[in-house]
């Protein structure tokens, strides 16, 4: 991320890269082969991602839980050197493996020409049940949202919920079709846990009564099903008794709210839903917490061409550090679900959850981000921040030891898709943000990060790091998988792989 002269605000802080984030110096004789074809041999009319190359941040080795994954076989090492060399030939592996990994990262992230038409699908298999590539089959007498689940992964019952302004809870049923708010009367606190643990989240943080408006509202019934889309029936409006505003998870406050626009090292607390995703020991990319059990990142922090790169015993997460130096113990990942309409070509749905084997404990350094809600807009020119270890300017060997953060502003997509920027490159699933004079912007080492923005004293996940051409470059902005576009598919698999 280049940045200019800082100066002091006490406006909130802003995520700072971009771009993936490595931890293992790159292989010059690695460049050639990362995905088969150098950036500068595509064709001129297709869109590549030109990597940031950045030394990987490799994190000091330290004795906990963390550590590679080992043999099952006890003994050998007690008795013989091979063993010890088998080991160090392992260690080795995994680390040129990361440093492929961190290769194949960069390049995909950071280059885009103009004009992409007609991008190739990839396709991906899912042949590992810790790995999730979410599709599903449904018979042709399917009814979404009965209560009923009719589709092999339930597909059917997941996208039935969803949260509006002031955090109304809406639940959509097969009486109406519509999402329409739930009426206060009747509501209490083991309906509001329950539906928050139907989201995927463990329990409700609080819930309260609001104005409802509208002709029609969703009355909870006595019936005792599994969904709350079950338990409500179409009703005249709450306007009387008032509606739902539910809230799963305490998320969106800050610690620390001294900041420096410009970029700058960020400090404890001030950006406590940002994660390092390692590889074996390696810093490849970032990622935001968002519940006691999940975190977001970029699905092209696990490239297909790897396939370790997509087993989630070889990753870890780290959260509450501002700092490769100083990290803590880190969470085991479970499962690592990528966007099934992933396209590696065009980074289009560049979006992965990551379900943690244990949950997060929160407090004032590890804290979630807030997911928007339905329907909630970052106009043209918000200011918003970001963050990541990645470099602090274009070309740079190494990513930062340290945490940084960087304010950018919002570019609407009629700029940002206009032909003098990406043109027609910025789906509808994107969001650019950074400055058309260039001077702040991600870099490599800060994929799958944080672009958060604040809105009454509350910071709303607005995008996750994915691509952009060069660092802080004119009329190159940064580009991120826009959140709020990808809502149902999050809460469709949080549910899927509820607790």
């Amino acid at each position: 991320m280049t940045l200019p002269p800082p100066f002091f605000t006490n406006e909130p802080p802003p995520p700072y890269y971009t771009v993936a984030v490595h931890a293992q110096p790159p292989l010059k004789s690695y460049e050639e082969v990362v995905y088969g074809v150098a950036p500068e041999q595509l064709p001129a009319n297709q869109p590549h991602y030109i990597p940031r190359f950045s030394t990987p941040v490799a994190a000091p080795q330290v004795t906990q839980s963390s550590s590679l994954p080992r043999s099952k076989k006890k003994g050998c090492c007690n008795r013989n050197r091979q063993c010890v060399g088998g080991s160090f030939a392992a260690v080795v592996l995994v680390a040129l493996l990361a440093v492929a990994i961190w290769l194949g990262v960069h390049y995909g992230t950071r280059l885009l020409s103009r004009g992409i038409n007609n991008p190739q699908q990839t396709s991906l298999s899912n042949d590992d049940p810790s790995l999730i590539l979410t599709s599903d089959s449904c018979p042709n007498t399917t009814i979404e949202c009965d209560g009923i689940r009719d589709c092999e992964l339930g597909s059917d019952e997941m996208d039935c919920v969803r949260f509006s302004s002031r955090n109304a809870l809406e639940v959509n049923t097969d009486q109406d079709g519509r999402f329409l708010p739930v009426c206060f009367s009747g509501w209490n606190q083991s309906l509001a846990d329950k539906t928050c643990n139907q989201l995927g989240f463990r329990k409700a943080y609080n819930y309260s009564k609001i104005t409802s408006q509208g002709s029609l509202g969703l009355m909870v019934t006595d019936s005792l099903p599994d969904s709350i889309q079950a338990q409500v029936e179409v009703n005249s409006s709450c306007l009387d008794q008032g509606g739902v505003s539910l809230q799963c998870v305490d998320c969106g406050k800050q610690q620390s709210t001294s900041r420096i626009i410009g970029g700058s090292v960020a400090q404890k607390g001030q950006w406590p839903w940002q994660t390092s995703l390692h590889f074996g020991i390696s810093h490849v990319c970032g990622g935001v917490l968002i519940a006691p059990d999940f975190v977001l990142t970029a699905t092209h922090c696990f490239p297909d061409d790897h396939p370790q790169a997509r087993d989630p015993k070889y990753w870890r997460v780290y959260a509450g550090t501002v700092s490769q130096d100083d990290l803590p113990v880190p969470f085991l990942v479970e499962k690592i679900i990528l966007h099934e309409n992933y396209n590696n070509v065009t980074k289009d749905y560049d979006i992965a959850l990551l379900k943690l084997s244990a949950p997060v404990s929160f407090d004032a350094d590890v804290h979630p981000a807030c997911l928007p809600v339905h329907g909630q807009k970052f106009p043209h020119g918000t200011t918003c921040w970001t963050s990541g270890f990645g470099t602090t300017t274009a070309g740079e060997e190494k990513g930062s030891r340290e945490l940084m953060e960087v304010t950018v502003d919002i570019i609407g997509t009629e700029v940002c898709g206009s032909p003098r920027v990406y043109g027609s490159a910025v789906t509808d699933n994107m969001i650019c943000a950074g400055f058309l004079e260039g001077g702040r912007d991600s870099c490599q080492g800060d994929s799958g990060g944080p672009l958060v923005c604040e809105i009454d004293k509350v910071w709303y996940l607005a995008g996750l790091t994915s691509w952009g051409l060069g660092c802080g470059e004119g009329n190159r902005p940064g580009v991120y998988s826009r959140v709020s576009r990808l809502l149902p598919w999050i809460y469709t698999n949080m549910q899927h792989e509820r607790s």
